[in-house]
């Protein structure tokens, strides 16, 4: 195959990424896109072998062989629930194999022939390769052991945290110019040691990042990933990797505004804010004072059953408990009652980016009865049973209502206006961000306390009994 036809396979390749993404901003064509980005790498992995330029298929293929047998094994066992540490593992991946191609680039021989401008290019290439793949490979470690619990999700809030920051990029930049001008062995010392401030700047940067904060961290580390990739195309002169990682990098980059948008925060304020969980800022707001109405699932089934218009507010509880077919069951039963139920999804509900709408989309609910918090807000009154799922932040009132809360100014699901509201939780703990809820304390809302499968598993019973 000549350069020519491989590169207009990369083309079409770019082409199924760019259809890949555009499938996936829609649950209705979720399924098309997948299949699409399944096609386009496809077209990549075939039109590399054939392009004459790979060698060692003897080692390459049993790699590639393996990595799939393993992808596959993970793929198959991992819970929806630990879908989101399992992204952050793999972005840790994409990092470490930029850093891995940066130093293959400069170790090679053919490095040594380059001179002047082209060699200047390929250096700093590397630099930005290793430099950003470093940070999100330790971040996205990180990230992943504190989304699985192995550490805490509390921020660790170091004294002149944000100097030594700069300090490390400046020592970075610093070594980085004298990277340019040195031979090769020392160079490579000076390779070497950025490359190890890059990982310490990933931990230092993540571990500061509280766990009310991970959603943005997330979809923060796979634009990282993805201008990891970019440098690594770069430095390989694959033009598809630069396309792939290009579109990565700005999808993850828009994602991660609208995310912090829809916690009336901006991106900076969650990389360096510190802020996350209970412990994670100077300000905790209103003490929450009054008492709480209890409920049982005859209760709720009862009222459930009375009402015209139901709306299902589903949170991490829900991906907890696995409840989403529950879900969906009592939804069933509920539209064949003539009920209208409709389910309200907070952009930064879970504990990933749609991460609801994947569940949703999981236990088969109707798409055109999912709708986001922008769409439901102001049919919230006319509401007259309103299910909130394992949620405590999105559904918060001290976000409009108590400007010295940590959450004030977020854009929440205003579920205090419906005519009753049921609350499911495990117990009175506060949410993810530490924040005690006024919502349960208020006149129209009971409590429905336990597992959410298996209390909602009650209610349906008792909706069909």
């Amino acid at each position: 195959m000549t350069n020519g036809f491989v590169t207009m396979a990369y083309l079409i390749s770019g082409i199924f990424f760019v259809l890949s993404l555009g499938g996936l901003s829609k649950q209705e064509t979720a399924r098309k896109g997948n299949l699409y980005g399944i096609i386009g790498m496809s077209v990549a992995i075939i039109a590399t072998f054939l392009g004459g330029q790979v060698e060692n298929f003897r080692l390459l293929i049993p790699l590639m062989l393996g990595g799939a047998i393993l992808g596959g094994i993970l793929a198959k066992r991992v819970e929806m629930t630990s879908m989101p540490e399992l992204v952050a593992i793999l972005h840790s991946f994409v990092g470490l194999a930029a850093v891995l191609v940066g130093l293959a680039s400069f170790l090679d021989p053919s490095h040594d022939l380059l001179e002047g401008t082209n060699r200047l290019i390929h250096d700093v290439e590397i630099l930005l390769g290793v430099f950003i793949g470093g940070v999100t490979f330790t971040g996205s470690v990180i990230a992943f052991a504190k989304l699985r619990g192995s550490l805490s999700g509390k921020p660790l809030l170091l004294p002149g945290r944000h100097i030594l920051n700069l300090g490390m990029v400046g020592a970075s930049i610093w070594l980085g110019s004298r990277f340019l001008d040195q031979a090769p062995d020392q160079g490579l010392i000076s390779l070497l040691t950025v490359i190890a401030i890059s990982f310490i700047l990933g931990v230092h940067l993540i571990s500061a990042i509280g766990g009310a904060d991970m959603p943005v961290v997330v979809s923060m580390l796979n634009s990282y990933s993805g201008w990891a990739a970019a440098a690594a195309g770069f430095m390989l002169k694959n033009d598809l990797l630069i396309i792939t990682g290009a579109l990565v990098g700005s999808s993850g980059a828009i994602l991660s505004y609208i995310m912090c948008k829809a916690m009336n925060r901006s991106l900076s304020n969650v990389i360096f804010g510190g802020f996350g969980t209970a412990g994670g800022t100077s300000s905790k707001g209103k003490e929450v004072e009054g008492t709480i109405t209890e409920t049982h699932a005859d209760e709720v089934a009862q009222e459930l059953k009375e009402a015209k218009e139901v709306m299902i507010v589903p949170g991490y509880g829900m991906a907890v408990a696995q409840a989403q077919h529950v879900v969906k069951d009592i939804t069933e039963t509920l539209r064949e009652m003539e009920i209208n139920v409709r389910f309200a999804i907070h952009p930064v509900a879970g504990r990933l980016p749609g991460h609801m709408n994947v569940l949703l989309a999981e236990a088969n609910v109707p798409y055109d009865i999912v709708f986001e918090m922008d769409e439901i807000n102001a049919d919230l009154p006319e509401v007259d049973v309103l299910l909130v799922i394992g949620a405590n932040d999105i559904v918060n009132p001290s976000a409009l209502e108590d400007k010295d809360s940590p959450i004030a100014g977020m854009p929440v699901i205003e579920a205090w206006n419906a005519k009753s509201v049921v609350a499911m939780k495990r117990s009175m703990a506060a949410g993810y961000s530490g924040v005690e809820n006024p919502l349960y304390f208020k006149d129209n809302t009971q409590m429905l306390f336990g597992d959410a499968k298996d209390t909602l598993s009650a209610v349906f019973s008792k909706l069909n009994g």
